[in-house]
């Protein structure tokens, strides 16, 4: 589902007015150090999975709905890895949001498949890659949140990175 039924109910009430939203990402990585990322259907960038909570929803459980939902990859959360505001921006249809995203990182499943495919109308294209070759074009959020996930798994006591 590309916007949450809660978002659109907003929307008929508020038009295409700010929204301050809660967000979630979760960079996975496998275990030869590939980060999974999803090309965005919206703006047809590349982009960690990312996603909108549902309200009552715990923000881990999000995140790996999100990567199932988008990628077909069953993901378990590891850690926080992150938590930051967004700047404002307003999406192809004009809707203007801005997002606090806690951006967790996270791993395959054990056991299960980590063969990922665009699983619903969210992505156009997913697939695994290097940190050294990243897909272009990159969404601007990524490379930070990409960036903190990989600085928990080199030294998991340094705690999640908070941006100020």
């Amino acid at each position: 589902m590309a916007t949450p039924e809660f978002i659109v109910a907003l929307r008929k009430k508020i038009g295409h007015d700010l929204l301050w939203l809660p967000g979630v990402s979760l960079v996975v990585v496998d275990d030869d150090g590939r980060l999974l990322l999803g090309r965005r259907s919206d703006n047809g960038q590349w982009a960690v999975i990312s996603g909108i909570p549902e309200p009552g929803e715990q923000p881990a459980a999000a995140a790996v709905r999100e990567c199932a939902e988008e990628t077909g990859v069953d993901a378990e959360v590891l850690a926080v890895a992150g938590v930051g505001a967004d700047k404002p921006f307003a999406f192809p249809n004009g809707d203007n949001c801005a997002f606090m995203d806690i951006t967790f990182v996270g791993r395959p499943r054990p056991g299960a498949a980590a063969h990922a495919h665009a699983a619903d109308e969210e992505s156009t294209q997913v697939g695994w890659f290097h940190p050294d070759s990243l897909p272009e074009p990159l969404a601007a959020s990524s490379p930070a949140r990409i960036q903190a996930a990989l600085a928990w798994l080199a030294d998991p006591t340094s705690g999640a990175r908070f941006q100020l």
